[in-house]
């Protein structure tokens, strides 16, 4: 299994839901960097599960031991390698599935692929579980970017059918940014909190599970970063996205919405501000032909509901070969988006060193 990202910071993700711990090496940091360990610890608690009804029970603490490459709180520039316990498991919970695959897993195509020798407690190496790593170090990444004036943050756009407000795409104001990445509920207009919350529960309560949106934006990018191609901008952000368990599409600036604009709608025209080259709009989402044009990048991805629900489902008897159906025990997310919120910010932050 290769889950490898990176080439001129690499971070290499290990571990199983359900195995002894989890954890990440990171090839490439600065040597002498101080890292602020309770912002990166306020990052974990944002993701780690227990903490809200929207969230699985099974409670975790999420702290990362460190084994090497930092000496007191100061980066010494050799691999740093960061390793978190499981210690709430109740692998007895998926005995079931190692014939019959849950429906919306990789519990099926996983048992092709490797022989049945894949962990299915959990899901494995393919848990979302396996996104508390990808926080940690995507809140060391962070901390280097806000150096150079770069600062990330995320809100939960959609849940289900709720929606949050947009980022205003061409100015977005510093506080906000703040206060988001700081939250674990992320919303720009905070009074829909209520009308999600109850989005969730509806589908909790009725043995199912909701997915949704989440908006991401990054400031502080000056213009002129990136490749093009196949190493532009968008492609380094959308598979470091994508390697988070349940994102099945990502968008930059107006995205889809595009297909229905004409030239003279999607164009954003240029105009000099305070000395510096702007866009009057955004569409673009800050790149061009791969490349960053200063302007904020956004993009949003669209999160599955969580695949594993309490109703009974149709799936086969991989033994037998026959068509079985499957309860699924355990505890599992009604809605993993507030969740995900900080693993997006993350993932954009550790493409983000890859590419400046």
């Amino acid at each position: 299994m290769s889950s490898t990202f990176g080439d001129k910071l690499k971070i290499s993700v290990f571990g199983e839901s359900h195995g002894g711990g989890i954890g990440v090496v990171i090839d490439g940091l600065p040597a002498g960097f101080t890292v602020d360990f309770d912002k990166v610890l306020a990052q974990m608690a944002r993701r780690a599960p227990g903490r809200d009804k929207t969230s699985t029970p099974r409670r975790e603490s999420d702290l990362p031991k460190i084994i090497s490459g930092m000496l007191g709180s100061t980066l010494t520039g050799a691999p740093l390698c960061a390793v978190i316990e499981n210690t709430n498991t109740r692998s007895g919970d998926y005995g079931n599935l190692l014939e019959r695959p849950r429906p919306g897993h990789s519990d099926y195509a996983a048992y092709v692929k490797y022989g049945g020798a894949n962990d299915i407690r959990g899901g494995g190496h393919f848990s979302g579980r396996l996104t508390a790593p990808i926080v940690f170090a995507g809140a060391i990444c962070r901390q280097i970017l806000e150096e150079d004036g770069i600062k990330i943050a995320a809100h939960i756009q959609s849940i289900g059918q709720v929606q949050d407000e947009k980022f205003d795409p061409v100015s977005i104001d510093s506080d906000l940014m703040e206060r988001l990445s700081n939250s674990s509920f992320a919303l720009v207009n905070q009074s829909v909190e209520a009308e999600m919350r109850r989005e969730v529960e509806d589908a909790r309560t009725h043995l199912d599970s909701v997915g949704g949106v989440i908006e991401c934006a990054v400031t502080g990018v000056e213009a002129g970063f990136g490749e093009p191609m196949f190493d532009g901008v968008e492609g380094v952000i959308a598979k470091a996205v994508f390697g988070i368990p349940a994102v099945k599409g990502v968008e930059f600036g107006s995205g889809f919405e595009a297909a229905a604009m004409r030239g003279s709608q999607n164009n954003d025209e240029f105009r000099v501000k305070g000395g510096k080259v702007v866009t009057e709009t955004n569409n673009c989402g800050g790149i061009l032909g791969g490349i960053t044009n200063g302007m904020p990048l956004v993009f949003r991805a669209a999160v599955k509901p969580t695949p594993s629900i309490a109703q009974k489902q149709k799936t086969v008897n991989l033994t037998e070969m026959q068509n079985d159906e499957l309860e699924i025990k355990g505890r599992h997310d009604p809605c993993i988006v507030p969740r995900a919120v900080p693993v997006i910010e993350a993932a954009a932050a550790i493409a983000l060193m890859n590419i400046l």
